[in-house]
């Protein structure tokens, strides 16, 4: 299903990259739950895990949040599909525990947008899911 598009090119690239990442980074939870729509899916493929729906997303944060010191996503490679509201992005997941232990994910995103928030989002994981 594809929904109209809304976002131009750059914008799909900041809600992505700067938004998204920006506030997962910073732990901020409301900050990056306000990028799904109240029934988003979020999916880690390598994992077959599923989130459906924002509290389950939220505990899927919150668990996260909590695991990790440090959260950092870098480098990003973004491919956007501006017509049909997609854009996915190739990257560096850098997670630091609470004992200094860094954990580095080569992993790869696919969201789908609808009135600006993403509805679906497929992620690819380089190592074991941190995202339970």
């Amino acid at each position: 299903m594809q929904y109209e598009p809304g976002l131009s090119r750059t914008a799909l690239i900041e809600l992505a990259t700067k938004t998204y990442f920006g506030n997962v980074d910073a732990k901020n939870m409301d900050g990056a739950l306000d990028c799904f729509q109240d029934g988003a899916l979020f999916c880690v493929q390598t994992d077959f895990t599923r989130h459906s729906g924002k509290a389950e997303i939220r505990r899927m944060f919150e668990d996260f949040f909590g695991a990790y010191e440090k959260i950092v996503h870098r480098d990003f490679t973004c491919t956007v599909d501006e017509a049909n509201g997609r854009i996915s992005a190739c990257f560096v997941a850098e997670l630091t525990d609470v004992d200094g232990g860094v954990t580095l994910l080569n992993n790869t995103n696919f969201w789908r947008i609808r009135d600006g928030k993403f509805q679906e989002v497929y992620v690819y994981m380089s190592g074991a899911n941190v995202l339970v």
